[in-house]
């Protein structure tokens, strides 16, 4: 067996592409509000979406078994100390920095989201609702960087733009990468978008909410609220639409490598595009 086969070695790196995403996403969130580059700050942020993850992955769940069939077998306590030792780095950097709520909010709802809440007789779960487990997402990641935008950032519309951009953007990536896991959430009776709508209604419902959010957007722009960064803006837009336009779950077992990477471009590599893109590109 190859080193990179371990399903623990699996484990402890399945999150780490998303976490470096998560990291650069807040460098584009300071780059439109106009706070200068703090790798710091970067690095923790990207450590607490490790974490985040890995904990959810870690605390294996029915729909886990189809979905992630890869992870079968690792070690869960390698699982869990390498996502207790992100989060106290990361949690520690930020809180150097007086940033209290950020690290352990969506630690915290990750948690949940993965556990859920029981009361009394009542066993409530963030991923049983239609959309239900993607607004949590949403809100979570984009809350988490705006409390993190704020403390550098005094402007109030600005935090907010910051939020609803990449809440709603999180939210679109999520429902994106639900489209490979229908069966195993069917089979857990997870209610996702492309399970309640179907393949063609959830895109339509997507591109309207990609539509509204570059909307927001071209407002702030206009009003000043953002730094103009359009290079990223515009190729965020255009690549997550020609995604929703052209996608198909049967691109996951195709014979060529830009379809079965498709998915995992849009959702955890455009960022980085974007932003060289926007060195290599005179504006």
């Amino acid at each position: 067996m190859k080193f990179s086969d371990n399903p623990t070695i699996r484990l402890l790196n399945s999150s780490t592409v998303v976490a470096i995403s998560g990291g650069l996403r807040l460098h584009v969130a300071f780059l439109l509000t106009g706070i200068a580059i703090r790798l710091p700050e970067y690095i923790a942020f990207s450590l607490i979406v490790y974490a985040t993850y890995t904990l959810d992955r870690t605390l294996e769940c029915k729909e886990d078994v189809l979905n992630r069939g890869e992870l079968a077998g690792a070690d869960k306590r390698a699982g869990m100390v390498g996502c207790l030792a992100a989060f106290l780095i990361g949690t520690v950097i930020l809180l150097h920095d007086g940033i209290w709520a950020a690290p352990f909010f969506p630690f915290i709802v990750g948690y949940i989201y993965t556990r859920g809440i029981r009361i009394g007789p009542i066993n409530l779960r963030f991923k049983a609702g239609a959309g239900v487990k993607n607004v949590v997402i949403g809100l979570t990641w984009g809350g988490t960087i705006a409390l993190i935008v704020s403390q550098w950032c005094s402007s109030l519309a600005a935090v907010t733009v910051i939020f609803l951009f990449f809440g709603l953007k999180v939210f679109i990536t999520s429902c994106i990468n639900d489209f490979k896991d229908i069966r195993g959430d069917l089979a857990a009776g997870i209610r996702t978008l492309p399970v309640s709508l179907g393949e063609g209604q959830t895109k339509r419902v997507l591109i309207g909410i990609l539509l509204v959010s570059y909307c927001v957007m071209v407002y702030a722009l206009l009003q000043a609220l953002i730094r103009n960064e359009c290079i990223l803006l515009a190729f965020g837009f255009l690549s997550t639409l020609v995604f929703l336009m052209i996608y198909s779950p049967s691109f996951e077992n195709s014979s060529q490598l830009v379809f079965r990477k498709m998915r995992e471009f849009v959702i955890s590599w455009e960022t980085v595009v974007g932003l060289v893109l926007r060195v290599c590109v005179p504006v």
